[in-house]
């Protein structure tokens, strides 16, 4: 089968950081289906991984090593212990970031880690919601606490980092459980983004956020979510409300000072998508439930995908030009690369 993978752990500006390859095809079994993929989308994960963070200098892959944690596709197999998909089923998932990726044409994946995909989506526009969908529902009703279907409706949310690709669908999940959502971002188009995406209030992160959110009449919020780095820290300290929560999907190394935290007792959470899949956790089916509660979303026009720039085919040279636009910081939504030539 043909896969992209890479073979030394490289910047975008190397041509060589992506190769085009040939491997054989894997073999089920226990509670894994094999996926044929259809359309991956690129996070910045993939892009942190491909440069290297984490290994020594100059190792090298061999056989290359396939990266990828987003994609759609349809099931060409089941393992003996499955019995939540059978071969043709269309389905999308974020994968397991200790297994072989997505940038392949068949991939092995547990079932429990698996939605089935939203029908009125193509593979391209399903491809980009896994990873950001899991991500953003677990930061705000698992980590958070706040209730999916309306109880904790009218309370306030700071999303940091909005228009990305976790804000951009934390937005929609907090608009879907009725929460006010004051929205970071820095440009018109980002902004106008935000807004069409349920943002009641858009402020500047590149600017003073806290006279801007006090300009709104808002002296704290309820909940803040930091989807981008640290380095608004002390901001997101200042805003959130005595005993409310503010959830990170950064692993930083900034100083993180506690004292005001303290001081209200207010509560920090961290959200890492693959932490059940990587642990075996005893709840991992808590993704298949929540992929499928996001399909049904899709397809009754409450939710939408956010999928903003697709390239085709799969291969080297389209998926070095995802990760380049990735690194840019310029993207708005996700990037997705569709079709094996």
């Amino acid at each position: 089968m043909k896969i992209v993978g890479i073979e030394r752990y490289l910047d975008t500006g190397d041509a060589q950081c992506f190769v085009d390859a040939e491997i054989d095809k894997p073999v089920v079994s226990g509670r894994d289906i094999l996926v044929q993929v259809q359309a991956v989308s690129v996070n910045p994960v993939d892009t942190k991984v491909r440069s290297g963070r984490g290994q020594p200098e100059g190792k090298i892959e061999s056989p290359p090593r396939v990266l990828g944690w987003d994609a759609s596709g349809t099931v060409d197999a089941v393992g003996p212990d499955c019995t939540l998909f059978k071969p043709g089923d269309a389905v999308y998932y974020a994968g397991d970031i200790t297994r072989s990726g997505s940038y392949a044409e068949f991939q092995l994946v547990d079932e429990r880690i698996v939605g089935h995909k939203p029908a009125s989506l193509s593979h391209a526009e399903a491809a980009a919601l896994p990873l950001t969908t899991i991500t953003a529902y677990e930061a705000l009703f698992d980590r958070l606490g706040i209730d999916r279907d309306g109880a904790s409706r009218g309370e306030t949310l700071l999303i940091i980092g909005a228009g990305g690709g976790v804000g951009s669908i934390g937005l929609q999940l907090a608009r879907h459980a009725g929460l006010t959502v004051v929205a970071t971002a820095s440009r018109p188009e980002t902004s106008d983004w935000v807004k069409s995406l349920g943002a009641a209030h858009v402020v500047n992160h590149h600017e003073d956020m806290v006279s801007q959110v006090r300009a709104l009449g808002l002296q704290y919020v309820d909940h803040i979510a930091i989807f981008n780095d640290m380095r608004h820290w002390d901001t997101a300290v200042e805003l959130i409300r005595p005993q409310g929560g503010i959830v990170s999907i950064d692993d930083t190394n900034l100083p993180m000072p506690m004292e005001v935290m303290k001081s209200k007792a207010a509560s920090l959470h961290w959200e890492f998508m693959f932490a059940r899949a990587m642990h075996g956790t005893p709840d991992m089916i808590e993704q298949h439930r929540l992929l499928n509660w996001t399909a049904q979303r899709v397809d009754d026009g409450s939710m939408q995908s956010t999928a903003s720039t697709v390239l085709s085919p799969v291969n080297a040279a389209n998926l070095r030009k995802a990760h380049t636009l990735i690194e840019s910081g310029t993207s708005k939504g996700k990037v997705v690369v569709e079709g094996f030539s």
